[in-house]
């Protein structure tokens, strides 16, 4: 399934309810936010074990380093 959706003034999208629904996402589930070369990918939250060996899976790094706490100081000023 694919959808487009527009990125709000505060860099937010919405998760359309249909999709919502079918992978089990209510307010307040965490999510994970994956970082990949030219993607994001989001999904529910899992726990534990189950998390590490996902992690391990997961197809390919970044190349590049990430300055996550400047991007959140230069966000949130």
């Amino acid at each position: 399934m694919i959808i487009k959706r527009k990125v709000g003034p505060k860099g937010q999208i919405v998760i359309p309810k249909d999709a919502r629904a079918m992978l089990h996402i209510e307010p307040g589930t965490e999510v994970l936010i994956e970082i990949l070369e030219n993607e994001i990918r989001i999904r529910p939250a899992i726990k534990g074990q189950e998390f590490f060996e996902n992690f391990i899976k997961t197809p390919k790094k970044l190349k590049n380093k990430i300055d996550f706490k400047k991007q959140l100081d230069e966000q949130y000023k």
